[in-house]
């Protein structure tokens, strides 16, 4: 016999039914005998996940041999009720200057970071992932969606390496991580994201804890989605997409919340294909997050790392009642200057910067300053750039940019900005 998992997605009378195969389907014949096994695909949760790794099933792919399976959840279940959430509203530091001043993160919310291809956004989930769960007490799921092979092994050694895995003492490990790789058929990739978050939710609910879930890469479930759905006999819808596009995303991105017992915050990155941002998918996506920090390909070509586009990005916390005033207008000021140097590039490209009022040069130079002091150095990245990663708190970095538009670092050449922790480097 062939061990191959389906799903179950139509009933088509008549004793047949139209599955969904969860691993590769070498080997299988017509008139093979199937199981019932009469239950919804069910995972193994709790204590027993954590410093593991495993595949869409819930089976550990580690070789440390098998995981205590006595507490199993289903990984369909319902959102959690509209009178459980919680709507405390809290920031989440990130110790990264563009996101802190700009698009603040929430606690216990949804933050999407969206670019295309080789722009940085696994770089920098493996920064948030070392930033925050190193100093985040509680635990972590991180779920790998149809991503690379590489970048799971990697980000595993790391973890063995920082102490979030604990190798000698596996149950005093802080991370659970889930992958349904590049490789795997479409079954698996599709419903992997949802075996990471039944373990998330387990964390929320049971334990009450806090809980951090890093996907990477949403748009994989999608797109995993949209391989399967014309062959269970859906008409495809725009670009080619599932018509049940929303619905799919809703009841994954509504189980993800924060409620009573616990909260889970969770990070997600989005593939944009082409650089489209109304790609029916990142579009789909946008809907559901607090914040959105979104990575630009113009950046990243003109070397400022992480490149995150300041006037893009987007977040529901950067309101003066929740960050403070000085939070507040420091960001509003950084912005303006950036718009303004935004809407200058044309004269200056067809007359110069010598046709500029004072007061636009002025401007200019700033935000070139600005753009500069936004780049900063990353841990995960110390192996490629050689420079050691920083770690800005958020006051420091409020402080840092108030003075470059107050105009006391003019006299500053904009190469001192570039890539530095802090103001005082």
């Amino acid at each position: 016999p062939i061990n191959v998992t389906c799903e179950v997605q139509q009933l088509l009378g008549n004793n047949r039914v139209r599955a969904v195969a969860m691993s590769a389907t070498d080997g299988l014949t017509r008139g093979m005998e199937v199981v019932d096994t009469g239950a919804p695909l069910s995972v193994p949760v709790g204590g027993a996940t954590l410093g593991r790794i495993f595949n869409v099933l819930g089976e550990p792919v580690d070789n440390l041999g098998p995981v205590d399976t006595r507490i199993t959840s289903p990984i369909h279940r319902s959102a959690p009720a509209f009178i459980q959430l919680d709507t405390k509203l809290s920031i989440f530091e990130t110790g990264i200057k563009v996101v802190d001043l700009l698009a603040p993160y929430r606690r216990g919310g949804k933050i999407g970071l969206f670019g295309g291809a080789g722009v940085g956004k696994t770089v920098l989930i493996m920064e948030l992932i070392n930033n925050i769960a190193k100093a985040h007490g509680g635990v972590s799921v991180f779920g790998g969606v149809g991503e690379r092979t590489r970048e799971g092994n990697d980000l595993y050694m790391e973890m063995k390496e920082s102490g979030v895995i604990n190798e000698q003492n596996i149950a005093e490990s802080k991370v659970a991580l889930v992958y349904g790789q590049m490789n795997e058929p479409p079954g698996a990739r599709m419903r992997v994201g949802l075996t990471a978050l039944t373990m998330a939710e387990y964390f929320r609910d049971v334990n009450e804890q806090d809980v951090l879930l890093f996907i990477d890469n949403i748009f994989r479930f999608v797109q995993a989605g949209s391989e399967v759905s014309a062959l269970l006999g859906r008409m495809p819808s725009a670009v080619g997409y599932q018509p049940t596009l929303s619905t799919e995303m809703g009841s994954l991105q509504e189980r993800i919340t924060s409620t009573k017992e616990g909260s889970i915050t969770s990070i997600q990155a989005v593939y944009v294909p082409a650089d489209d941002l109304t790609d029916p998918a990142p579009a789909t996506t946008f809907a559901h997050l607090d914040a959105t920090t979104v990575l630009s390909r113009g950046l990243a070509s003109k070397g400022i790392y992480p490149a995150v586009d300041p006037l893009d990005s987007t977040s529901t916390m950067l309101q003066p009642r929740i960050v403070g005033e000085e939070h507040y207008e420091t960001a509003q000021r950084v912005k303006q200057t950036l718009q303004r140097y935004k809407e200058l590039q044309d004269i200056i490209a067809i007359l110069g910067l010598d046709e500029l009022s004072e007061e636009d040069r002025l401007t200019v130079a700033r935000a070139r300053k600005i753009e500069r002091f936004l780049s900063q150095p990353f841990f995960v990245a110390e192996v490629f750039t050689g420079s050691p990663g920083k770690y800005v708190g958020l006051a420091e970095t409020i402080r840092g940019f108030q003075l470059i538009l107050s105009g006391e670092l003019d006299g500053l050449p904009e190469q001192a900005f570039y890539l530095v922790g802090n103001i005082d480097e």
